[in-house]
């Protein structure tokens, strides 16, 4: 598979830069004519070190190979990026390849600020992503059209991280991959790992939302139903409260979960994990990062798949790279993208940031199979990742932050029971979808 890969990468540079010349419309064909280098604005999102060193690795190779298509890296911020290209696409001066998340695509596909890739994405890259990745960059164009609107190249699932003595010591399954834990196993192996001084497992849910919606769906839970008049209503049933429920359980019935961990936010648990003084942290895989660069020495940590109900899925989220539906030079930004996610490219940046590539050239990579660090586990996981249906719901933003979050958070702290908790998310939670029915 690498050599496949080489030689995909060897194919496309070849193909970029035999094409670099001229053959596009607009402003690249006067370029071509002139002489003087097609010239592409590249809007990367990337922030830690890795993922920077690695994006502006990869420009600088293709600038190399493709004189006569030139990109320029331009550094953006996730804290302000949506604002940023609301303005630029007004004025016209949006870059040609952007960096963003798949749930932002949906307003801007709508408002035709991007264009449509569903029937221009060369076909190696196309097939080399897997159909459940393009569905989270599928977007309505605003006429009751489906168009693509990104190409998905990097995705978070949720993973448990576990102190490994700790593990050892309880006597419980270790999980795998191909045979994770149950929801019950889970709940058990928590419990076993209670000692004096210690808890089993720590949930940080002061952004409660995202995490534990993922997760209902290993239930089938979705949270949001459409009904036969096209209205979308939120639903909270027996599939929707397992979840909540096994997390409350811990924290209160089994006492197998830390409260004290309720207000924090993923990272803030890993002094107290670290010290010994829970066994395991569900979280997003890009935590493993923190957890290698903060970790004491002789610290031993492993990372288990997350749980299984009636099935593994869980809720997808993918980083995308799109093209500016002004951007006088489509045919060669579609060229960068191609090489820029080309498997082995993939495989770089998913390592950069600590998340799962999309691409399988790149999941294959042996770089991604390696037991170190978990990327194995890790890797493994995006085979059941699928679009988190509630994404697509028109309003969903606000629903998450005036409505679930304070009332996940009182379920979770024991203030309200499950009852009235699925009732606040469903009556105060459709007084927002309303605004949002045209």
């Amino acid at each position: 598979m690498r050599i496949r890969s080489a030689l995909a990468v060897a194919a496309l540079a070849v193909v970029a830069a035999g094409c670099g010349g001229g053959g596009a419309t607009g402003g690249s064909g006067e370029s071509a004519k002139s002489g003087e280098p097609v010239k592409l604005d590249f809007l990367s999102l990337a922030w830690q070190e890795e993922s920077v060193a690695a994006n502006k690795a990869i420009v600088d190779e293709w600038n190399k190979a493709n004189p006569g298509i030139q990109v320029t890296y331009v550094q953006g911020s996730w804290d302000n990026v949506n604002d940023q290209l609301v303005t630029q696409f007004a004025g016209g001066t949006a870059p040609d390849v952007i960096h963003n998340d798949s749930p932002a695509l949906a307003g801007f596909a709508a408002d035709g600020y991007l264009l449509d890739l569903k029937d221009k994405v060369p076909a190696e890259l196309k097939s080399d992503i897997p159909q459940a990745a393009w569905d989270t960059t599928t977007f309505d164009d605003g006429k009751g059209n489906q168009g693509v609107y990104g190409v998905p190249f990097l995705q978070e699932s949720q993973v448990i991280i576990a102190n490994k003595k700790l593990l050892d010591a309880s006597g419980a399954r270790v999980p795998t991959a191909d045979n994770p834990w149950t929801w019950d196993e889970f709940s058990q192996a928590a419990k076993k790992m209670t000692k004096s001084g210690g808890f089993g497992v720590a949930w940080p849910m002061k952004s409660p939302v995202n995490k534990t919606l993922n997760l209902a769906l290993t239930y089938g839970g979705k949270f949001f139903e459409t009904g036969p008049d096209g209205k979308t209503k939120v639903k909270v049933g027996p599939e929707e409260r397992q979840v909540l429920q096994r997390i409350h359980d811990q924290l209160w019935k089994d006492k197998s979960a830390d409260p004290g961990a309720l207000g924090q936010g993923t990272a803030d648990p890993l002094p107290a994990f670290f010290e010994g003084k829970f066994a395991m942290l569900p979280a997003g895989v890009f935590l493993r990062a923190q957890v290698v660069e903060q970790a004491p020495e002789g610290f031993e940590w492993v990372t288990l798949p997350a749980p299984k109900g009636t099935t593994t899925e869980q809720g997808a989220v993918s980083q995308t790279l799109s093209v500016a539906q002004d951007s006088d030079k489509p045919e060669e930004s579609l060229r960068f993208i191609s090489f820029f996610l080309n498997g082995k490219n993939q495989a770089r940046l998913a390592k950069g940031d600590w998340l799962v590539p999309t691409s399988q050239a790149a999941a294959a990579d042996p770089s991604m199979t390696t037991k170190e660090n978990g990327w194995d586990v890790a890797v493994a996981s995006a085979k059941t990742l699928v679009v988190a249906p509630f994404l697509k719901v028109k309003g969903f933003d606000e629903w998450k932050s005036k409505v679930a979050t304070p009332v996940l958070q009182q379920y979770f702290a024991d203030k309200i029971s499950l009852d009235e908790a699925a009732g606040k998310l469903v009556t105060e939670g459709n007084q927002v979808l309303e605004r949002y029915e045209k």
